[in-house]
């Protein structure tokens, strides 16, 4: 039987959630290899329009425990900044995501990031997959803090 894992991160951020949505959602797949190419190396569209049902590829970094990994957005609104996909990789049955950015009252924003995934391998996966999460949104906040217009 296949051993299911979870893990829930909770990060603060000083960007507003609209903004912090668009960039660590809806252009992940563009700005992960230019922030962080040991993370994503790079990314390509497999089917969709960016919204429900899209597809990508990404071929990972060394910082990842997988080579490889393809992503389906199953949930999404924008308005709302939530949304859901499926990741399918090496050592992973399947691995769901859940995001929602909620505005705080200091004008910024709080990302809850909660990620369930069976056939999981090894639990240091996880928690990689988990460490590797945390840097990404860390990374694309610092990046939206020295470039203000970004995602406006």
């Amino acid at each position: 039987m296949a051993s299911t894992n979870s893990w829930t991160l909770e990060l603060e951020s000083k960007v507003s959630a609209p903004r912090k949505f668009r960039a660590c959602v809806m252009d992940w797949h563009t700005l992960a290899p230019k922030l962080a190419p040991h993370v994503i190396d790079n990314a390509h569209h497999v089917e969709g329009d960016g919204g429900t049902g899209t597809v990508r590829h990404y071929n990972c970094g060394s910082a990842v425990p997988f080579n490889a990994m393809k992503k389906k957005v199953e949930f999404l609104d924008v308005d709302k900044c939530e949304c859901k996909y499926t990741i399918e990789c090496d050592g992973v049955e399947t691995s769901t995501w859940n995001i929602k950015m909620k505005p705080t009252a200091n004008g910024g924003s709080v990302a809850i990031v909660e990620c369930t995934s069976k056939g999981v391998q090894a639990n240091d996966m996880m928690l990689k997959a988990k460490e590797s999460a945390a840097e990404m949104f860390k990374t694309i906040e610092a990046y939206l803090i020295a470039n203000p217009n970004a995602y406006n």
